[in-house]
């Protein structure tokens, strides 16, 4: 097995999960601050931006690490206001 196979697998998986989320988003299937679209950004933006780190992309890492960060933000929103309706 390659020994950059692992990072490739977790970086394609990234793309999909981010993919995914656009779609289901754009086909009015999933609402943008749901916590299922929210959990799909984090997760695809965390892959992709392991994946670029390793490979040297470092503005790719920057932008997912924003993406990670306004995932996480949306995170706390939701949980918020989860806790309030309770």
């Amino acid at each position: 097995m390659p020994r950059n196979l692992p990072v490739d697998i977790v970086g394609w998986v990234g793309v999909a999960a981010l993919l995914l989320a656009y779609a289901l988003v754009s086909l009015r299937r999933l609402e943008g601050d749901s916590l299922p679209f929210q959990l799909l950004n984090l997760a695809g933006s965390a892959m992709l931006m392991v994946n670029s780190f390793y490979y040297g992309a470092y503005p790719s890492v920057a932008v997912n690490l924003a993406w990670v960060g306004i995932g996480m933000f949306a995170l706390g929103r939701i949980a918020r206001r989860r806790s309030r309706q309770e």
